[in-house]
């Protein structure tokens, strides 16, 4: 059977069950017994729809990411090029920092990205979510340098890694701590972000001008 077999409402509170359960304890620390007994379901029910704990996790990740698309228009990286490639980046950037503020179980999933046992390895979906990830910054930043927005004095290899490992960094500590603050310092910290980005990546000629900087301004 699958999940989509169960009714909306079960179906949810399974997903935000085993989410919570995840991160909380993270991935060989969860208990099944746990979100069971939460889910008000029987074990011999619930394996009906999951064989394993690395089933559960994978549906969760897969269904995740499912809903983020559905919420979420992610342009073709083609599409971010020209004169408004950072309005573009900055646009798509502010839909995320919302979309993670809600407090759903969606956002919350993204942290199981950085949970510390979580199951790469072992982990299709998870696997699959991180190579998509990957592919879609590479192309992105290929759109970024074929017009000009993006500095080309790196390999375009390295700086798909650099840039991969900061934005892990800044989701990672966003999903953790940013709704500790208060609604206008979340939006000083997200532009601060962007901020750090563009002056990571836009070539140098373009830094002296540093239009991010310029809205800053008018928005403070």
């Amino acid at each position: 059977m699958a999940l989509h077999d169960l009714d909306q409402e079960r179906r949810t509170r399974v997903l935000e069950t085993a989410t919570g359960e995840f991160v909380r304890r993270g991935y060989e620390h969860a208990s099944l017994n746990s979100i069971i007994r939460a889910c008000g379901m029987s074990k011999s029910s619930f394996y009906h729809y999951f064989d394993s704990k690395s089933e559960l996790f994978d549906t969760v990740v897969t269904e995740a990411m499912r809903a983020l698309g559905s919420e979420l228009a992610v342009p073709d990286p083609r599409e971010l090029a020209g004169p408004e490639f950072w309005e573009r980046v900055t646009r798509l950037a502010t839909q995320l920092l919302e979309l993670a503020e809600r407090g759903t179980w969606t956002a919350e999933a993204g942290k199981l990205f950085y949970v510390s046992d979580t199951p790469i390895e072992h982990s299709p979906a998870l696997r699959d979510a991180i190579a998509a990830v990957r592919d879609w910054l590479a192309r992105a930043l290929e759109a970024g340098r074929a017009c000009g927005a993006v500095r080309d004095d790196l390999p375009s290899s390295l700086q798909a890694s650099l840039v991969f490992a900061v934005l892990r960094s800044l989701d990672d500590w966003s999903l953790h701590q940013l709704r500790e603050y208060s609604a206008p310092e979340r939006e000083r910290l997200a532009r601060a972000q962007l901020r750090t980005l563009y002056r990571m990546l836009a070539p140098d000629s373009a830094l002296a001008g540093d239009p991010m900087s310029a809205r800053d301004s008018e928005n403070e």
